[in-house]
């Protein structure tokens, strides 16, 4: 078990670099998610324009934390980053990247560490819209 990336950052994420992170041998399978600033949101009354994300200090260390739980007793790398500050439509705002011997756990590990991001990290984002209110958004991202 390995988490060899776990970090929040204000600089634009590299996927490759996280593609680069978890490589292998005993790899038989890598898992990704990005997930991206999309135009539109069901609560907003019209286009979201923006995303402004802030953190607690400790949410790196939660992220590590959400990774190694998701991992549990399997065989896996895992390389996670979620971005903060503000983020335009089409921005990167997480990247999960997961190796695992084979495809089945590299994709159950991907989907266990979004959804415990989305539940338990604190991470809050303040959504702009076009008609210039903004609403935060609350624990996750």
């Amino acid at each position: 078990m390995s988490v060899r990336i776990a970090r929040l950052s204000d600089q634009k994420l590299d996927v490759a670099a996280h593609l680069a992170a978890v490589e292998d041998a005993a790899a038989g399978a890598v898992a990704s998610f990005i997930g991206t600033v999309r135009d539109h949101d069901p609560d907003a009354a019209g286009a979201v324009i923006a995303l402004e994300y802030s953190a607690h200090p400790d949410a790196e260390a939660t992220l590590h934390d959400i990774a190694v739980t998701a991992i549990g007793d399997r065989r896996a790398i895992v390389a996670v980053s979620h971005r903060i500050g503000r983020l335009e439509v089409g921005d990167v705002a997480v990247v999960i990247v997961v190796a695992t011997p084979h495809r089945a756990e590299a994709f159950e590990i991907c989907r266990e560490i979004i959804e415990a991001i989305k539940r338990e990290l604190p991470v809050w984002k303040r959504q702009l819209s076009a008609d210039g209110t903004a609403a935060w958004k609350g624990l996750g991202g």
